[in-house]
């Protein structure tokens, strides 16, 4: 997590850590990251999904760390964490992230679907 963001905003954090257990424990117990749902769960562009910290406390400043679940790795990448002032910024960067992670998936199928080289008979 981003260092300067834990100074500035410690129960925003908080609130928003225990909110990505939650949905991890979520995530583990459904066939796909799209199955799950969560009123602290916010769908962005590109399979991006915002984790805000609802359920923290009173007076809270609206927090989102944004994350993109790969299924089929059973990953989950934590790509940045903001307030509403960066939330654009936020976005953006989520997307682009999601976009890398993409074109690398799609490289590695590539890499798997083809053919492995045959060696001559000497």
């Amino acid at each position: 997590m981003e260092k300067r963001y834990a100074k500035k905003r410690p129960a925003e954090l908080t609130a928003v850590l225990r909110n990505l257990l939650r949905y991890l424990d979520l995530l583990n117990a459904a066939p796909n990251s799209k199955a799950v749902q969560a009123g602290f769960l916010h769908r962005e562009p590109a399979g991006v999904i915002a984790v805000d910290q609802k359920g923290g406390g009173a007076n809270l400043a609206e927090t989102r760390l944004y994350t993109l679940a790969d299924d089929s790795a059973k990953v989950l990448h934590l790509i940045v964490i903001g307030d509403k002032g960066s939330q654009a910024n936020d976005i953006q960067i989520s997307r682009e992230f999601a976009q890398q992670i993409k074109e690398i998936s799609q490289q590695n199928e590539n890499k798997e679907e083809r053919p492995a080289p045959q060696r001559a008979a000497v």
